[in-house]
């Protein structure tokens, strides 16, 4: 029997967590559906320009992502004290951004004057906004209905298009959470879609490659602030150049223990 969400997500163990959405049956999120030849590889973009988009209107940040064939992975840091420090303008602004608000939020983004009893109102209105805006099942929530929206409307249908709720996963301490992020990243290359982390499409690795030839780290994603120090900044307590090499070295042990196992394979079969 599954775990209830709450149960699952614990702010004051850890902040961060692995999530996973999987497709429903034989549903494309991406990639090209071997039985018709069509391809939905579009969809990737669409996945990760939302995921992109929700990281800056929440107060959660992205460590980690892929986008695969009929699944997705991210690696998510929750910043609960980001989301208490704003005030009833900001959040209110965030949360139009999703969706429509209250009559009483609207008027108040306006600029309208409220009256005592609706500013108190909109209070506890403003409250509940505050709570979900650093809520990973909100995040993942919005993420997802808005992709099934749009792939049920490109493929002229209705019904389910997610398998169920995301899995999620609590990563404790830090070598569990460089190590899932290494895992999201190196996905493409374990499932043989791509050769090399900077040429794996749609996942953070990619970007952070790419930015850090220039000299600089992704904006969209939290940061690698290096090792322990006083005045620690917020981000990932790692190197991002050492982080990158970690990822390069993996995944050519990948290919090789893969290219081995195949070897092996056509071996046994010829000899058979």
């Amino acid at each position: 029997m599954p775990k209830p969400r709450k149960s699952q997500i614990s702010l004051i163990d850890t902040p961060y967590y692995h999530c996973v959405s999987r497709c429903v049956r034989r549903s494309f999120l991406c990639g090209e559906d071997k039985f018709t030849g069509q391809s939905y590889e579009h969809r990737r973009t669409w996945v990760e320009v939302r995921l992109l988009f929700l990281a800056s209107v929440f107060a959660i940040d992205i460590c980690a992502y892929a986008v695969m064939s009929n699944h997705t992975h991210v690696v998510l840091c929750v910043d609960k004290d980001l989301a208490e420090s704003w005030s009833m303008t900001e959040v209110v602004r965030r949360w139009h951004q999703l969706y429509q608000g209250t009559l009483l939020s609207q008027k108040f983004q306006r600029g309208d004057t409220l009256s005592k009893s609706e500013y108190i109102s909109l209070e506890e209105t403003v409250s509940i906004y505050r709570q979900r805006l650093y809520d990973i099942s909100w995040l993942m929530r919005n993420l997802n209905e808005y992709i099934a929206r749009e792939a049920n409307k490109e493929d002229n249908c209705t019904g389910r298009f997610w398998e169920g709720r995301f899995k999620s996963q609590a990563l404790l301490d830090e070598n569990a959470v460089l190590a899932c992020m290494a895992y999201v990243d190196l996905n493409p290359i374990r499932a043989k879609m791509e050769k090399t982390p900077e040429t794996s499409k749609h996942t953070s690795i990619q970007q952070r490659i790419h930015a850090l030839i220039k000299g600089e780290q992704p904006s969209k994603l939290m940061r690698f602030v290096g090792n322990h120090r006083q005045d620690m900044p917020k981000g990932i307590a790692y190197n991002l150049i050492d982080y990158c090499e970690l990822v390069d070295c993996t995944g050519r042990c990948i290919r090789k223990i893969k290219q081995v196992t195949l070897n092996i394979s056509k071996t046994l079969f010829l000899n058979d």
